[in-house]
């Protein structure tokens, strides 16, 4: 082990925290914008759900990501992380820019303009997802060079 090998793990776990951090943080944002708009979409809906009802579940899914990646902080936490933001970011920019009409029981929620919140939440879940990937490589890739996980 070199002289420089302390500080080179003390600069990897303080990437890790900020990541973890910046992940949660992104996840907050996504929930809290979600919360705060479910209302509004209540009224459209298919037979079966709302799309209030999907941005609430899209907060709690959020919020159970964040305190996940801050409490456990494990690479497959990270990745679920990375699901949820991500898909929300996928969700958001599909209905955004396709009019997919209603699908299965999803109601039809093409939405074809920005406004700050949806801007907002698109970067907060962009960066989210980012972090989160970003976190889960270097985890794996330190395992691996622990010797604690196998190819």
């Amino acid at each position: 082990m070199s002289d420089h090998a302390p500080s080179r793990l003390t600069g990897l776990l303080s990437l890790a925290t900020a990541l973890r951090l910046i992940t949660a943080a992104g996840l907050a944002v996504d929930a809290r914008v979600h919360f705060r708009l479910a209302p509004a979409y209540d009224g459209i809906r298919s037979s079966t759900i709302s799309q209030g009802d999907l941005f609430r579940i899209e907060a709690v899914a959020a919020v159970i990501a964040a305190v996940a990646i801050l409490v456990l902080g494990k690479p497959i936490v990270a990745l679920a992380a990375a699901a949820v933001a991500g898909g929300g970011l996928v969700a958001l920019l599909v209905y955004r820019y396709v009019d997919l009409g209603s699908v299965g029981p999803l109601p039809p929620m093409y939405e074809p303009a920005w406004y700050p919140d949806k801007t907002h939440t698109a970067w907060a879940q962009a960066i989210a997802t980012v972090a989160a990937l970003v976190f889960a490589a270097l985890a794996i890739r330190r395992a691996r060079r622990e010797g604690r996980l196998t190819s």
